[in-house]
């Protein structure tokens, strides 16, 4: 259902316009002393000197970084109110999301370049790195973020400085460290729908040079969608976590950082809705209000928040993380050790039918609805060793190079119960086989000879009601090591030249095991016969040089121009799911390597921060979700899909428009293209098309957001802070074009601006602080992804207007 349009919220809504009217009216008429103004002006030049980054892996300003960078901090985070990378994202206007069923499907792009695969041998374009350490699926990091200090985001190849897959870009999170001041917060936020979430922080020193930190967390939410089929509420969650972190400091020069995370998250989410007409029940209550596909144009039930479902989709996530890291400063350099082990559970639940009233009927698919039910456990072991020196800055010649090793071991299980398909006479083909492994001699010549008499006097039938199954047992191992350098070379004091070089050695392997759970061996939708029965394994090894090059000058007064060429990286892989085919998908994908061009400026003031990027990326091997029918039925699968380029500017700002408020916003205008396109193998010749010039998936041309904060301080003893922000996501699609050329007009994503606004008091220097929060005042609905069938689309739980509270206290 959706957020009550009711006299409450007109009136919540009408509340909070007023009041953001009323606040700047009281302002203005408020006279500041000098001692206040100059406090005011201190503060603000402070905040845009001490904008730091540390993805070249030394502290620096993040006007000195030769780099397209865009950085969220503690304060643009808690102020956005959002939960993960999915409600962060739409504030990096280079970086779109696509939202899968599970955290596992789901996935990053930066500058319309990512992976969208179900393939468990395969890694992402976007590096994500959390501490140091890279994760192995970009999943990993979709949990809830309550512990971060910064996150940036960096556009481009990014090989010399960060590990493994960096070759579209690098989401580099920061968490924060334990303060040797005996410090600790409580918070908590309340939403519509009974959403709450709790997050407790304590740290200081435990000796002079030990200092630890906790935090615990702790949401909740029922879920935002009426499933009808039993009046329950769907894609709710119910998670928590904790987070410790110890710093010991003996001497000045060293540091050792231990940090231990674990966290477990039960969300029944996330259902694909029926936006557009399936016909598979329109006497539903979930039937869609729509007139489905209308000279090309998909009519997308929007306001769709109704599912028909008699299996739960769910996901149970568990993760756990350890890492040490060491920082020794021996004369003029620093050494850095960074050893993690992080393990990640993930089990998906899938209704794969859509639909309350498949499975039952005794005709047979398709003239009867059919059922589709998926469970899938998957295991994630990583490790990871880096060891790197740094340079201290300190002469023309500064450089930082190391060695790293990464590991990863992944085990999953995957099981189809679906109804019996005999569409195509695949049940004669599954009992000949049955005869032939349990008959011999005269039987069997009877049986093959009359299948028929032979099924009818076993009493098997494949109808609807027929539940059959097969469990797929799937394994990957990736070693990866990787010897970097990244400096540069002041040619004078102004002027220098940026310089960069990687070797990576990248080794994958798999294994694939399915067996047919069903008796007589019979094919199911979705489920394939005994007959098709795997038993295989691959393997592939590569190794890469690549580099970076450029210029940086000074223009002075606080302005610096750069120019870099840098390549991209990104190692083999298979196409290791559930169907899989060993005839298909047993081949190496090769891997994706780019070369890209930049050209940026930026500019520094104690007012006013300014980036803009000029950029064009060109993708050979671009591997990415292929259109095949080779089998009959036209799936999508992971391949070298062809050569893909993106090209654009970008532009970041923040501006101390007054002394009370701060405006940061973003744009990006981007097109991502296909360059050339490549056929898949077993498509017949004549039936593919080139479809160069077109869309890549997930690549809006337009996207770009403004934030507002406003600060009135007060004399009656609390203060108020104003935060809204206005986001807009051009139109984009969400698949490849098929094999003709052509794009399905169901995948195309209409485009939306979110507005979202916020209200805080504070009290007692902020030791206090409540906040009054609005989502999307505007209600305006979206979707983010288009799943397939022609029907089935994800629809946040942002695409609504609902409202919250927020509390929190610090001592």
């Amino acid at each position: 259902m959706r957020a009550k349009k009711s006299v409450l919220s007109l009136a919540v809504t009408l509340a909070m316009t007023t009041g953001l009217a009323l606040s700047a009216q009281v302002h203005a008429q408020q006279e500041q002393t000098e001692q206040e103004q100059q406090k005011t002006e201190t503060a603000k030049n402070d905040t845009f000197e001490k904008i730091v980054v540390t993805s070249q892996k030394r502290t620096q300003s993040l006007n000195e970084v030769p780099v397209a960078v865009s950085v969220l901090n503690s304060d643009q985070i808690n102020s956005a109110f959002a939960n993960n990378m999915e409600g962060l994202q739409s504030l990096v206007p280079s970086v779109s999301f696509r939202k899968g069923t599970t955290t596992r499907n789901s996935a990053l792009t930066v500058r319309g370049i990512g992976t969208i695969s179900f393939s468990i041998a395969a890694e992402p374009s976007v590096a994500t790195v959390v501490d140091g350490v890279v994760l192995g699926r970009s999943g990993q990091a979709f949990a809830d973020l309550y512990d971060v200090d910064r996150i940036e985001v960096l556009r481009g190849p990014q090989g010399t400085l960060f590990g493994k897959n960096a070759s579209a870009g690098v989401v580099n999170i920061t968490t924060k460290d334990p303060s040797y001041d005996t410090t600790g917060s409580v918070e908590t936020s309340f939403y519509q729908d009974n959403e709450y979430r709790f997050k407790g922080v304590i740290s200081g020193g435990l000796t002079d040079d030990l200092a630890a930190s906790l935090t615990v967390f702790k949401g909740k939410f029922d879920g935002y969608i009426d499933n009808v089929y039993n009046n329950e509420k769907v894609n709710g969650y119910d998670r928590e976590g904790a987070r410790a972190v110890f710093k010991y400091e003996p001497e000045d020069d060293l540091s050792v950082k231990f940090i231990a995370e674990f966290y477990n998250a039960d969300d029944d989410c996330c259902a694909d809705l029926e936006a557009l007409p399936s016909g598979r029940n329109p006497d539903s209550k979930a039937a869609p209000n729509s007139n489905g596909i209308v000279d090309g144009v998909a009519d997308i039930d929007l306001d769709q928040r109704k599912v028909d479902h008699d299996y739960e989709s769910r996901t149970i996530d568990e993760h756990s993380a350890f890492s040490v890291q060491v920082d020794k400063t021996i004369g003029d350099y620093t050494y850095t050790s960074i050893t993690a082990q992080r393990s990640w559970d993930n089990t998906e639940y899938r209704e794969g039918d859509f639909t309350s009233i498949a499975g039952d009927s005794s005709e047979p698919v398709f003239g009867a609805p059919f059922q589709l039910h998926d469970i899938g456990a998957q295991q994630w072991d990583q490790f990871s060793q880096e060891f790197r020196v740094t340079s201290n800055l300190a002469g023309p010649f500064n450089y930082v190079a190391g060695l790293f090793y990464w590991n990863m071991d992944s085990q999953r299980n995957f099981t189809r119960d679906a109804s019996c398909q005999n569409n195509g006479g695949q049940l004669d083909s599954a009992m000949a086989f049955y005869a032939q492994n349990n008959l011999s001699g005269a039987e069997l010549d009877t049986a093959l000879a009359d299948l028929e008499g032979y099924t009818q006097g076993l009493g098997v039938s494949c109808n609807a009601n027929d539940i059959v199954s097969a469990t797929a047992f799937m394994s990957t191992e990736f070693n990866n090591w990787a010897a970097f350098a990244d400096g540069t070379y002041d040619l004078s004091e102004d002027l220098r030249v940026l310089f960069g070089i990687r070797y990576t050695d990248d080794e994958v392997s798999y294994t694939h095991r399915r067996v047919s759970n069903d008796v007589y061996g019979r094919t199911g939708v979705g489920v394939r016969p005994a007959t098709l029965n795997t038993d295989d394994e691959g393997k592939a090894e590569e190794t890469n040089v690549s580099g970076r090059l450029g210029m940086q000058y000074d223009l002075g007064d606080g302005q610096m121009v750069y120019g870099t060429y840098s390549q991209g990286y990104k190692g083999p892989g298979f196409n290791i799911y559930y169907n899989f085919n060993p005839d298909n998908d047993s081949r190496e994908i090769a891997p994706e390597e780019s070369d890209a061009y930049e050209i940026g400026y930026k500019y520094a003031s104690r007012e006013f921060v300014f980036n803009m990027a000029l950029f064009r990326t060109e993708i050979e091997g671009f591997q990415a979700n292929n259109f095949d029918c080779s089998d009959g039925t036209c799936i999508t699968r992971l391949t070298n899909a062809g050569d893909v380029s993106t090209q654009g500017v970008e532009v970041d700002f923040m501006w101390a428009a007054t002394e009370s408020l701060t405006l940061t916003g973003g744009v990006a205008y981007i097109k991502a293209e296909i360059d050339e396109f490549n056929c898949p193998a077993e498509v017949a010749a004549g039936s593919c098309t080139d479809r160069s010039g077109l869309d890549v998936p997930f690549s809006p041309d337009l996207k770009y957001s403004l934030t507002a904060d406003y600060f009135i301080e007060t004399d009656h003893g609390f203060n108020v802070h104003i935060n809204s922000s206005y986001i807009y996501t051009d139109e984009q699609y969400s698949d490849l074009p098929d094999n003709v050329g052509e794009f399905n007009p169901a995948a195309l994503l209409p485009d939306y601006g979110i507005l979202n606004a916020s209200v805080g008091l504070s009290f007692k220097d902020d030791a206090f602080r409540v906040s009054l929060i609005a989502k999307n005042l505007t209600d305006e609905s979206y979707v983010t992804t288009y799943s397939g069938d022609n029907f089935r689309y994800q629809i946040p739980r942002d695409a609504e207007r609902y409202f919250g509270v927020s509390f929190k206290a610090r001592f």
